[in-house]
């Protein structure tokens, strides 16, 4: 699974304690965690739960951050790329499920990212949002006024799995079930 989330801790220690209990819960349901290769932050939390619970873990990160998001030394295998869109591209390929934690902009990059690619049929992995103590509701407002106002499809909307709680999620994208990807433009519409 790849998990995107933020290389801070930000103020609200909650985020913490289920960053921790996600890669502890991971790694005790032999689910390899994928991830940013940080050390620090959430992500360094996700990897820190997963490993001392032990759990593989591999990281992945362009040259370039590897000093800026001070990159964790313990890990089964860091993968170093040139760009971050090598670094996306060999997450996804390592990995059969996506989830997002709270993060800045880049993990909010990340996740529309994988849904995009989700939305064009080329992956069918299940995404799924850990919602902890409501980071995510006003997004989640947002992307419901997004389908409100035909901007999206309410099949993609599907496409998000939110739960706030880690074994609630984690059930609801094991019972994922990719749906068709709709034709973008019908015929009649041309």
């Amino acid at each position: 699974m790849v998990v995107f989330c933020g290389s801070s801790t930000g103020t609200d220690p909650q985020v913490v304690e289920v960053a921790y209990l996600l890669g502890a819960t991971l790694a005790q349901r032999g689910i390899g965690l994928v991830y940013g290769a940080a050390r620090v932050g959430i992500m360094g939390e996700v990897a820190r739960g997963a490993l001392e619970n032990g759990g593989e873990v591999i990281g992945v990160i362009p040259a370039f951050l590897k000093r800026k998001e001070v990159v964790h030394t313990g890990l089964t295998q860091l993968i170093v790329t040139r760009t971050m869109h090598e670094r996306k591209l060999r997450m996804n390929e390592l990995s059969d499920s996506v989830m997002t934690l709270p993060g800045g902009f880049g993990t909010l990059e990340e996740l529309f990212e994988m849904i995009t690619w989700a939305q064009l049929g080329l992956h069918r992995k299940p995404i799924g949002i850990l919602n902890v103590n409501g980071y995510f509701d006003e997004l989640l407002r947002m992307v419901q006024k997004m389908v409100a106002l035909q901007f999206l499809k309410p099949e993609n909307h599907e496409l998000l799995l939110v739960n706030s709680n880690v074994p609630d999620l984690l059930q609801q994208m094991a019972a994922y079930i990719p749906k068709p990807v709709p034709k973008w433009i019908q015929k009649d519409q041309l």
